[in-house]
């Protein structure tokens, strides 16, 4: 009776092992969501936005990484809201969203004021940042025509009216806002723009484990974004595995940009590092309780 027991057992061990190796093996474009992603209902008018002409092909080449699509769904996102991105850099994201909120809703690109900044490089990266933004609407009305930007101060964020928002969404900030000092002033920000039962969408590097405010390899616990949400008086909603990356080991020596897109490393570990793909991000969905 023993030796059919060790057989199944040592069969069940042969094809775990066999699975993780194909795993490990497999190109880092070929990740599939899996688990909890698979739960993730895309909905028709995000599938069309993500699928939209006017995105820049570079930036197209990266949805096998950020999954757009099912974000975008898991978040809430629709048409008809009124949608703020915290500091959307290039405009990655808004390539997706303005489209889609165009004819119904409303998308704001909250981007720091630079002249809340102190002068210098601080400044200028801030200014260059914000014009480079409002170029890319005024190049194309019939994709940003109804964009809005709007400037804020890190010190004391309002990214507007009180209530006003259906969903604010951060891609990948907050280990920025952490480094800074200004984590605290920014989820209160959030949770005071927001109407009942909005909806705040983190999307953030994901560390180990909890990690010192002096951190600087960019990367942030998961627990510890959910605490500072909710000491603002977020409540968490779900979180799912859209964005991870389980080849991501986290122990770089330039921290996660030593990671594609950034890819500071020697030229010899391009490869390397290409293998392992973007980093391994949290995907978290809080709510602004009703009452």
């Amino acid at each position: 009776m023993k030796t059919p027991l060790l057989t199944a057992r040592s069969l069940t061990c042969a094809c775990l092992f066999t699975a993780s190796t194909l795993l490990l093996s497999a190109p880092a474009m070929a990740i599939k969501p899996a688990g909890p992603n698979a739960q993730v209902a895309i909905t028709p008018a995000v599938q069309a936005a993500v699928q939209g002409k006017g995105r820049d092909p570079a930036n197209v080449k990266r949805d096998a990484y950020r999954h757009p699509a099912q974000t975008l769904s898991f978040f809430d996102v629709a048409p008809g809201k009124t949608v703020i991105e915290i500091t959307p850099g290039g405009g990655w994201y808004a390539e997706i969203l303005a489209p889609l909120l165009h004819d119904q809703g409303q998308y704001v690109a909250a981007v720091v004021d630079p002249a809340a900044v102190p002068e210098g490089r601080g400044r200028d990266y801030q200014r260059r940042s914000r014009e480079g933004l409002e170029k890319k609407f005024a190049a194309d009305a019939a994709l940003y025509g109804k964009a809005k930007v709007v400037g804020y101060d890190p010190k004391a964020p309002v990214f507007g009216p009180a209530a006003s928002a259906d969903v604010v969404l951060t891609f990948r900030n907050v280990h920025n806002w952490r480094s800074s000092g200004q984590a605290e002033g920014m989820f209160k920000g959030f949770y005071a723009v927001l109407k009942p039962g909005g909806v705040l969408g983190v999307v953030e590097h994901r560390a180990k484990a909890d990690v010192p405010a002096e951190d600087k390899s960019g990367y942030v616990g998961q627990q510890q974004v959910i605490a500072m949400a909710k000491a603002a008086g977020f409540e968490l909603a779900g979180s799912s595995e859209i964005n991870a990356n389980p080849r991501d080991s986290k122990d770089y020596p330039n921290g996660v940009w030593t990671l594609p897109p950034t890819n500071q490393h020697d030229a010899g570990d391009a490869a390397k590092y290409q293998a392992i793909g973007e980093s391994d991000r949290m995907t978290l969905r809080f709510v602004k309780p009703k009452g």
